[in-house]
């Protein structure tokens, strides 16, 4: 599986990596940035794509929006089940 280093998160489900490809994270879906929770999801997947991680991806599923859409794992691990275990947590605090 080729791998990538994570440059920034631009939203929920979407970030960039060094490489300047823009990656939406295959089976994960959140709200806008102008949207309500839009700002919370950005800082869960943040929490787990930090500036600088070794992501895997898959071969590109499709194009949208002038992004790949990749399923993406961290240590062998779906990022969008990492992203939603997280979300379940915060939700009941």
């Amino acid at each position: 599986m080729p791998r990538g280093k994570v440059k920034r998160v631009i939203d929920g489900d979407t970030f960039e990596i060094r490489s300047g490809e823009r990656v939406r994270i295959a089976g994960l879906n959140a709200p806008e940035l102008t949207e309500r929770g839009g700002q919370a999801a950005k800082r869960r997947l943040q929490d787990r794509l930090r500036v600088g991680r070794s992501v895997g991806l898959s071969m590109t599923l499709a194009k949208s929006y002038g992004r790949t859409v990749r399923k993406v794992t961290i240590k062998g691990k779906n990022v969008n089940k990492l992203v939603a275990k997280s979300t379940r947590r915060s939700s009941r605090k």
